[in-house]
């Protein structure tokens, strides 16, 4: 054989040989996507926290319950009285008192701390921003703030909530509760107003306490029972503790 007959012989050889295939890129799973491999999936750990349970209703209903601020202005005597009838009632009380609150009550009445404390299911302090009223999703049926100062109102319009009072209040707002307000301030000035008009349309009861005359009140109890009664009315809460209006009496 010639040397050009074995070159040819060669050449025609190598044609024959098989090529080595692309390298191909492969996504690698956590576990095989096979129903039946059971040995390649993740396994749950001993200390694996268990899947959420299934949520469902007891057909036990919680109690009422009412968030109550008192602020410093003057009229803490209503704040009091709405404890008071609220625990009669068997409402839950959720307190909070600032610190001007409880020194205006300590000069307006006799009722000591321990006193006011007394009357609420619940008290937190003013400036813990980590108390259960602080969140939405802590259930209630409403707030008052009984009496209301004009500086806990503008913070509630800017929503500038640097105490429990304030932060309540705007969760109330933001979750479509009842919130009300026992404004007390006089005469009122245009900030104030303007104040009043824009938590009034956000939803909020603007309700300063102003006396009933029509019900010829005896004593000053009298007047504090019929504004604490209305405020309650305002509330949802029912309470025949106070004389309502029926028309005009013949002597």
């Amino acid at each position: 054989m010639t040397t050009h007959a074995c070159r040819s012989l060669i050449h025609r050889l190598s044609l024959l040989r098989p090529t080595r295939p692309a390298a191909r890129f492969i996504t690698k799973l956590p576990y095989s996507t096979r129903s039946n491999d059971s040995a390649t999936k993740p396994q749950q750990h001993a200390n694996q926290a268990p899947s959420p349970k299934t949520h469902h209703h007891d057909g036990q209903t919680r109690p009422r319950r009412i968030v109550v601020g008192i602020t410093g202005a003057t009229g803490t005597v209503y704040a009091t009285r709405i404890l008071s009838i609220l625990q009669q009632l068997g409402v839950e009380t959720h307190l909070v008192i600032s610190k001007w609150a409880l020194a205006t009550m300590k000069y307006e009445t006799t009722a000591s701390e321990a006193d006011i404390h007394a009357l609420a299911s619940r008290s937190y302090v003013v400036k813990d921003l980590s108390a259960p009223i602080a969140s939405g999703s802590f259930q209630h049926d409403g707030m008052i703030i009984v009496p209301c100062s004009m500086k806990t109102l503008a913070a509630v319009r800017t929503g500038f909530c640097d105490d429990l009072i304030s932060r309540a209040a705007d969760v109330t707002l933001k979750e479509g509760r009842k919130l009300l307000l026992a404004v007390r301030e006089t005469p009122l000035s245009d900030v104030h107003l303007d104040n009043m008009l824009f938590l009034r349309r956000a939803g909020a009861v603007i309700f300063p306490p102003v006396p009933a005359f029509y019900t010829r009140p005896k004593s000053m109890d009298d007047l504090v029972d019929q504004t604490a009664g209305r405020m309650l009315d305002s509330m949802g809460l029912f309470t025949d503790g106070f004389k309502r209006w029926d028309g005009f009496e013949r002597d």
